[in-house]
């Protein structure tokens, strides 16, 4: 039961008053890793060394001394963060078999307050994708294809498709992370956010995932896709938590330049009751082609939840929005093909063996170490950054970014305190329908909602709402002002608790483990 619980809530008394210890947990967890195989949400299961953190975290509960809320609590970590000792891929065969020397700030600090690592987990190669489905260890499913939720509201296929074509992707690219909490496999995990790849994925799991402010939390260590960008995001099962994990990784950083010069204060987040001097802007453009009219619905109605509790819903204009999918597909290849030169099969990764000269190694490097998704961002970002080119494409991207991000500030200058959008345009794919369109059209599709906080930089945070029709999660969007978490984190909380999103009933695992699944309530660690 302990492994529905939430952190800041249960589980970290329950460590401490020894009703559970921390290896008893990473062992549960670990046998519910193996007994969800099939979900293919891990790359590599860090077995014994989760087990030593565990039984050190172990010894310092019995002298008393444990490191904070965090220590014993078993997580995961997408695997585009470096970890010493640990594989690190990219799900690419360009980095099959790297092992970093040195641990990512933002994981370093976990294993600082004791958190237990029980591994990395699986993504779109590079990170560059919408759906979890492009990296070599093959796409993740979602748990939700095996809930009871599920299973019950969908029309079973003719005998000759089988189950196996049942099944619906977990949104990208932190699929696995999101798929990872979705499960009970850890308690909390860390994703990268560039463009969504937090908040789609977590909208889809029915988790929450939260993108913070761009310098807030380090860079260091997470390979880099779009390095003005990235951030690392936090997926959780409840607000709580993520208020949690975010105490744990914010704040300066000496190895990355980017980050906020002043220290970060970890905060409790409170019970809000009185909603009346909120003011909630809905952004129109946000009313976006292709928005199924079953996520539009939900939005008004959680729109009418805060103006019926007393709160200002005002209807307000990013104008620029418009623009912003094309402008982030410039900036975002421009950066790759920049960030993508550093693997030629010299210093690390995998290495050709064609030997006719140095460029054709480099060449047969690139050709066999790279998919075709990250050959052809390279190929476009390299086309943006000619010459002839860069003015009219990449620089101009770059002004009419600056415009997205003054959208923002005009919007929060006028006295909204936070925007409600949606997340995703609808609920998850099915594996099958969502393989018939290109990466680049897919993930076109599914960042239209959430690469514009990216691009100014902004807090934002996936709460789940409700299930669709089909016994889906479907989640709702919040975005704060800058650095301004603590707000932003408060509200998702009031929200979350009007909303009582159900808890996901799993079926399709072991029967010895099935009794975890059930008749639980809470989700998180505190």
């Amino acid at each position: 039961a302990a492994l529905k619980d939430g952190v800041r809530s249960q589980v970290s008394a329950a460590l401490k008053e020894g009703r559970v210890t921390p290896t008893e947990l990473c062992q549960r967890c670990l046998a519910l890793i193996k007994s969800t195989k099939f979900l293919n949400a891990y790359i590599t299961v860090a077995e014994e060394t989760a087990l030593k953190q565990a039984e050190e975290s172990e010894e310092r509960y019995k002298r008393g001394q444990p490191l904070g809320i965090l220590d014993g609590i078993p997580i995961a970590v997408k695997d585009n963060f470096n970890t010493a000792g640990i594989e690190t891929t990219c799900a690419s065969n360009m980095l099959k078999g790297y092992i970093s020397p040195y641990n990512a700030t933002v994981v370093q600090k976990l294993l600082n307050h004791g958190a237990v690592l029980l591994g990395k987990t699986n993504l779109d190669e590079f990170a560059m994708g919408s759906g979890s489905t492009d990296g070599v260890f093959g796409p993740v499913r979602n748990p939700w294809s095996y809930s009871k939720q599920y299973k019950e509201k969908s029309v079973p296929k003719p005998h000759s498709e089988g189950q196996e074509s049942d099944w619906v992707i977990t949104g990208g690219s932190s699929g696995g992370s999101a798929a990872a909490v979705s499960s009970f496999t850890c308690f909390a995990a860390l994703g990268s956010d560039t463009g969504g790849s937090t908040r789609n994925p977590a909208a889809h799991c029915g988790v929450v995932g939260l993108k913070p402010t761009y310098g807030l939390i380090s860079r260091h260590g997470l390979i880099p896709l779009v390095n003005s960008m990235d951030v690392p995001g936090i997926l959780t099962r409840c607000v709580d938590d993520a208020a949690v994990l975010l105490g744990s990784l914010a704040g300066h950083d000496p190895k990355d330049s980017t980050t906020i010069q002043d220290d970060f204060e970890p905060f409790e987040l409170p019970n809000l009751t009185d909603v009346s001097k909120l003011s909630i802007g809905i952004p129109k453009e946000y009313h976006a082609p292709g928005l199924s009219s079953e996520i539009l619905a939900l939005w008004s109605k959680a729109a009418d939840l805060f103006k019926n509790a007393g709160a200002k819903v005002v209807e307000v204009s990013l104008p620029h929005t418009r623009y912003s999918i094309v402008c982030y597909h410039v900036l975002c290849t421009a950066e790759v093909a920049s960030n993508m030169a550093r693997f030629d099969g010299l210093e690390y990764g995998h290495r050709s063996d064609m030997k006719d000269s140095t460029e054709s190694m480099y060449a047969a490097t690139r050709r066999e170490g790279f998919n075709d998704v990250v050959r052809g961002r390279i190929l476009s970002g390299n086309y943006f950054l000619l010459k002839q080119n860069y003015e009219k494409y990449f620089v101009k991207a770059q002004k009419v970014r600056r415009l997205i991000a003054n959208d923002f500030v005009k919007v929060f200058r006028s006295g909204v305190d936070i925007l409600l959008t949606p997340t995703t345009l609808s609920d998850a794919a099915p594996y099958t329908e969502f393989i018939q369109e290109d990466n680049r059209t897919r993930s076109a599709q599914d960042d239209i909602l959430t690469q514009a906080a990216n691009m100014a930089g902004l807090p934002a945070i996936n709460v789940p709402t409700a299930l669709s029709e089909r016994g889906l999660p479907v989640g709702l969007q919040f975005i704060g002002r800058s650095f301004q978490e603590k707000q932003l984190l408060t509200v998702a909380k009031w929200f979350e608790k009007q909303v009582q999103f159900p808890v996901i009933q799993l079926e399709d695992v072991k029967r010895h483990d099935s009794d975890v699944f059930q008749h639980q309530k809470s989700a998180s660690f505190s």
